[in-house]
């Protein structure tokens, strides 16, 4: 009765019955089976599986189930080609210019330094930081009561910190930073033995020199033209060709019938961008080459200063039609621009020519003077002259007297014009509205005609 009393007093809990089921998950066998092939061997004595002809011969002697059809899915005919037989290639040559990806496709033309985890700023993510000030500046040590002020400060280590309203965009900050500069440099040049390179500590300064630019050799357009050959203009030699040094570029302008093609291709082009293709602005030029290495070197003496001989008319190799003394240019190819960049409002941002002067000569002081570079332009054989023959409808018929195998060149002094237009530049370097335009034959300051000799066929193509 006693046991029976003290469990009526006990509090009952009630449990649920918790059980833990497992289902099996084994995955199906493969569908395709593992293929076994019955390769005969003659044991590893033979020593044939380390020999490449083991393995051609499993590749022969096992069949590719490929149903595939003669010319491999690749055919080759040209008669379904359009205007393959009439000279026009385009339809088996890429773009010159490949045409813009699209949107959703310049994710893949990122380079391969930009793939991977994205790296993010702490700076703008609060909840990133640690328990600590974030300051341009270094760490201060702190400060303890019991220890000194003049233990804890390191005045050779103290940084000046920049003026609370400095406006850097203001011109009088602008100016005094550029006059900072040139007292910083003429230090510099005072003191040249002090100088250090800035990563390799080995290196010492030789020699110095004020870089200005040398405003009595700007021509009349205000700067230079770099032409880049893509391929070798002279048959392969041991030794170099100096007629490079001093070879004659002429542009041929486009007739009447071309220039009103191309413009109505970009005017196509503009109004409906989607199906007319972007037009090839190219521009076409002749190469001409001195006949000998020695007619070079008297064309390369008429442009020398220092030559006392330099005007005399013996220089002048040969004698045009009128009976006057010339240097005659042998026409070697045509070529054409297959890219061109720059304009006058950048000569200055991209690439700059620097030639040293010792100021030996007289003329200039010693200085390294620099020449800005108006255009870069590449030069190819020419060979989409055919094609767009073809495409455009381009004909030869009025072009008897702009092409020319021959140029016959007097070297004459600038004339006031001339003068006029390259003094522009000493007060504006960018120059000004009026100047005069470029491909003028006089403001050059060469008088060139073109000649065809009798007895010889014009080379047009």
């Amino acid at each position: 009765m006693a046991s029976s009393a003290s469990r009526a007093g006990e509090r009952m809990i009630h449990q649920d019955y918790i059980a833990r089921i497992r289902y099996s998950n084994a995955l199906p066998p493969p569908p395709n089976p593992p293929k076994l092939l019955d390769i005969p061997n003659t044991g590893l004595a033979s020593g044939q599986y380390t020999t490449p002809g083991f393995a051609s011969r499993l590749a022969r002697d096992q069949p590719l189930n490929i149903e595939a059809d003669a010319e491999l899915g690749m055919p080759l005919d040209l008669v379904g080609m359009p205007g393959i037989f009439d000279g026009d290639e385009s339809s088996i040559q890429a773009p010159l210019h490949a045409p813009a990806p699209h949107p959703h496709d310049r994710a893949l033309l990122r380079p391969l330094s930009t793939l991977g985890k994205p790296k993010f700023s702490d700076s703008g993510v609060s909840f990133l930081r640690r328990t600590e000030y974030i300051s341009s500046h270094s760490t201060k040590t702190r400060f303890d009561p019991a220890t000194p002020r003049s233990l804890t400060d390191s005045p050779g280590k103290k940084l000046r910190r920049p003026a609370a309203n400095v406006d850097k965009e203001s011109p009088q900050y602008i100016k005094s930073q550029a006059v900072k500069s040139f007292d910083i440099a003429a230090s510099n040049l005072k003191e040249g033995k002090s100088m250090k390179h800035p990563t390799n500590k080995n290196l010492k300064l030789e020699a110095s020199y004020p870089l200005i630019p040398d405003l009595d050799a700007f021509p009349d357009a205000g700067g230079y033209i770099t032409i880049k050959f893509l391929t070798n203009p002279v048959p392969p030699s041991s030794t170099y060709d100096i007629r490079l040094e001093n070879s004659l570029f002429r542009p041929v302008p486009p007739t009447d019938e071309e220039q009103a093609i191309k413009d109505a291709a970009k005017e196509a082009y503009l109004l409906d961008p989607e199906h007319n293709p972007a037009p090839e602005d190219f521009i076409e030029y002749e190469f001409f080459l001195a006949e000998t290495p020695e007619h070079a070197l008297r064309f390369k003496r008429k442009f020398d200063v220092l030559d006392p001989e330099n005007n005399e008319e013996e220089l002048y190799p040969s004698t045009n039609a009128s009976g006057d003394k010339c240097f005659r240019f042998k026409k070697i190819r045509p070529y054409e621009s297959a890219s061109q960049v720059g304009s006058v409002s950048d000569k200055y941002d991209d690439e700059l020519m620097i030639a040293l002067h010792d100021g030996s000569d007289g003329l200039r002081q010693r200085a390294a003077y620099y020449y800005p570079i108006l255009q870069r332009i590449a030069i190819r054989p020419q060979r989409t002259k055919n094609i767009h023959k073809h495409r455009l409808g381009f004909t030869d018929e009025d072009r008897s007297g702009r092409i020319a195998d021959f140029l016959d060149v007097q070297i004459e002094d600038p004339t006031d014009d001339v003068v006029a237009a390259r003094e522009i530049f000493r007060e504006n370097p960018y120059g000004s509205e009026e100047q005069p335009e470029e491909g003028d034959g006089e403001a050059n300051g060469v008088d060139s005609e073109q000649r065809t000799p009798e007895g010889q066929d014009e080379d047009r193509e």
